[in-house]
């Protein structure tokens, strides 16, 4: 078309391409000025500049021509069922997918393995192992699979990367080399590929023995005390350089973040302009999926100061007039969605309302004559018992506190999922007469903040607790209505507000507020993708540090709280740590998701 600028034609062509690539009909290619992702058949690739460079125009083909390559040789189901639990082994797990996928496409189409090259060039730019100063800093999931990737296809590593990954390539080929040579037969096979790479975990020290179908594994390690063997694993790091605890909170989420976004690149992420840490998406942490272990009952969980903490109303981060563009684009991710969420939102609303209705008391010797027992009244006009009396239920004062995670893991598409879903379910909820209250947790800054700076300036002492800048956002309060709330919700959308999570606290801080309510009944519902992470806490304590606080604050609520607590996990099992959750593993199930499981309580709670 006439009207076309160069820009959307490269779109179309690119589109076109990925089609052709992945066959299948219906993917989509959208430009973005953020990481690079895939939803299913909707890819999102770097925006070029409008003259097109040559470089950059290679970097959007080849993240599509990755996408496009998972689409059509990896199955999702399949890598999830075996994944390790460990987190720098899911990660290196991921990696070696990746390579795999990727290989097949570089090593058939020299066009392809030409575009792949500068998207790695791309991803590698802002990986920790560019600035790798010792084996310890090496991530080993982004060595490992530029090792194997070079292996698979001949492409060297790149220039920014080599280094970090001669620091630790005699480790790696020492321990591994065979089964280079191995993965090396099965690319085409990703049943067989995916045994090979267990066995090259646990080569690598990695994961323990365990059975490679990865049925029970979580079973099994509940019974032989899963925590000792995180000991003895973290012990056997400190003698391996590249598997040391602090590579682990190094691990970037572009390798890590499982089956949805294990494409993605990092970039400098948008300071919000009151912290000026190193912000790169990059450097977003690996979100443990572990299992379940005894945890010591002496654990002791601390802050190392909360002075730089902050409870934040909305509309406090940013003007009105950004609130409004943002909230304008939340809506525009909403028209595709209308149909089904207001489905969803008037069937709960006709459950809530059902249980307000008036009921009656059958059997009953005078009243209002009941229709279903005329036949009794013409048969034995003497029985008393032919009559109803219309009475009113009780329906408890309700309050629900909707809790969203804010962290970097949740860019895309889950934060607008997520941000949808708190709308949708306020507004109904406020047609039922229930009281509504939305909040977020992140932190201030990434890897630390002012808290970790305090620490270093009084000379780094041992076991700090927690150490970074907590910010809990109050999205809508529960006595304010929806109308005036609606614009905060598009803060979500904002570029730099998500960062990292820490869970526990974000927990009780909920809970505290819903405590200080006057509704009978109190419902929290926790919405989140993993584990609590935060490097910079990460780092100076146990490995554990901030899974176990998390825990015990959810036995605590579970065991001994009035509050009603249920949890939705996005991509990421949470049912270890919650008695009533769910997990779904495609965002778009989540508005549906938390209709269900909200109407779940009040049918199956009743009215106590």
């Amino acid at each position: 078309m006439a009207d076309q600028t160069p820009l959307d034609r490269f779109k179309q062509a690119l589109t076109g391409a990925s089609r052709a690539l992945a066959r299948e009909a219906e993917v989509e290619v959208a430009w973005s000025a953020d990481s690079p992702s895939a939803s299913g058949k909707n890819f999102r690739v770097p925006l070029p500049p409008r003259n097109l460079p040559a470089d950059q125009a290679r970097e959007a083909r080849g993240f599509a021509d990755s996408f496009a390559l998972k689409l059509r040789h990896h199955n999702t189901a399949l890598h999830s069922r075996n994944a390790p639990s460990e987190p720098v082994a899911r990660a290196v797990y991921d990696a070696v997918e990746q390579a795999r996928y990727e290989a097949l496409g570089a090593n058939n189409f020299s066009g392809i393995s030409d575009n792949l090259d500068a998207a790695v060039e791309l991803r590698t730019a802002s990986d920790p192992i560019a600035r790798a100063q010792s084996g310890d800093d090496v991530p080993l999931q982004s060595a490992l699979g530029l090792l194997l990737r070079e292996k698979l296809t001949g492409r060297p590593v790149p220039a920014r990367a080599e280094a970090g990954v001669e620091m630790v390539r005699n480790f790696i080929e020492a321990r591994a080399g065979d089964d280079f040579e191995a993965l090396a037969l099965t690319l085409d096979d990703q049943t067989a590929f995916q045994s090979l790479a267990l066995d090259m975990l646990r080569h690598l020290e990695l994961t323990k023995e365990e059975g490679k179908d990865g049925g029970d594994d979580d079973e099994g390690e509940d019974e032989d005390g899963g925590e000792e063997g995180e000991e003895d694993g973290e012990e056997d790091s400190g003698q391996n350089e590249p598997q040391s605890t602090e590579m682990a909170g190094e691990a970037s989420d572009a390798e890590a973040e499982g089956d949805s976004d294990s494409d993605l690149t990092s970039e400098e992420e948008m300071s919000d302009g009151d912290v000026g840490e190193e912000g790169e998406e990059g450097m977003m942490p690996v979100r443990p999926n572990r299992p379940w272990t005894d945890l010591p009952e002496t654990f002791d969980y601390k802050v190392y100061t909360n002075r730089f903490d902050e409870i934040v109303e909305a509309p406090e981060l940013c003007d009105h007039e950004e609130l409004d563009r943002l909230r304008a684009y939340l809506d525009s991710q909403l028209q595709g969605l209308q149909g089904i969420v207001t489905r969803l939102a008037n069937r709960l609303q006709r459950r809530l309302m059902a249980q307000q209705n008036r009921s009656w008391d059958f059997d009953q010797e005078e009243g209002i004559l009941d229709a279903a027992r005329l036949a009794r009244v013409v048969t034995m006009p003497g029985h008393a018992l032919s009559y109803k009396v219309e009475r009113d239920v009780e329906f408890k004062d309700t309050i629900v506190t909707l809790l969203i995670d804010n962290s970097g893991s949740m860019r895309g598409r889950p934060i607008s999922i997520a941000a949808i879903s708190a709308d949708i379910m306020a507004r109904t909820l406020e047609r039922c007469g229930v009281k509504v209250e939305i909040l977020g947790f992140t932190t201030r800054a990434w890897k630390g903040g002012q808290c970790r700076e305090a620490w270093l300036a009084e000379g780094k002492p041992a076991h700090p607790g927690r150490l970074n800048d907590l910010r809990h956002i109050i999205y809508k309060n529960a006595d304010e209505p929806w109308r005036r709330a609606r614009r905060n919700l598009g803060l979500m959308m904002r570029e730099g507000l998500l960062k990292e999570n820490i869970d526990g606290e974000a927990l009780q801080w909920a809970h505290s507020r819903l405590l200080a309510r006057h509704e009978d009944r109190r419902i929290l519902m926790v919405i989140s993708d993993g584990a609590p992470v935060d490097d910079s806490t990460l780092s100076v304590n146990n490995a554990g540090y901030l899974e176990t606080h998390l825990r015990k604050t959810i036995d605590w609520i579970e065991r001994l709280s009035p509050v009603q607590l249920v949890a939705i996990g996005i991509g990421h099992d949470v049912t270890r740590y919650y008695k009533r959750a769910v997990t779904i593993m495609d965002v778009e199930q989540l508005g549906g998701t938390i209709i269900e499981q909200l109407a779940g309580l009040f049918e199956i709670e009743g009215n106590p």
